[in-house]
């Protein structure tokens, strides 16, 4: 069955760094774009980006241009966001998701807090 597994989360200090990943399984990864939402307290769950079967992406949220990257690595069936110069304001927990036919597939989410 489709399993998605995101890892790297934590609490890190405003402008520090984390990298995200999300090892999934249970298709055919290389076919299948990718997503990645994230949900703030109090708040509805927002598309972050979206990064398609060949690696091209796009960073939906404009205060996130510049400072996030989503990638994806084929071979080990895991994508990535890196997120640099974090700020309070992206604390949330932070889905993948990917649509495979017609039913969207979501992880277990990772806690990202950020704060002095």
């Amino acid at each position: 069955q489709v399993q998605l597994v995101e890892s790297g989360g934590g609490l890190v200090q405003p402008g520090g760094s984390l990298r995200l990943s999300c090892a999934a399984s249970g298709f055919t990864f290389s076919n299948y774009a990718m997503k990645w939402y994230r949900q703030a307290p109090g708040r509805e769950r927002e598309l972050v980006a979206t990064i398609t079967t060949t690696g091209g992406s796009t960073i939906y949220v404009d205060s996130l241009k510049g400072r996030f990257t989503f990638s994806r690595d084929n071979a080990k069936t895991t994508v990535y966001l890196r997120m640099n110069n974090l700020k309070p304001d992206d604390t949330a927990v932070y889905y993948c998701m990917a649509r495979v036919g017609v039913i969207n597939y979501w992880g277990q989410g990772t806690q990202v807090t950020v704060s002095s």
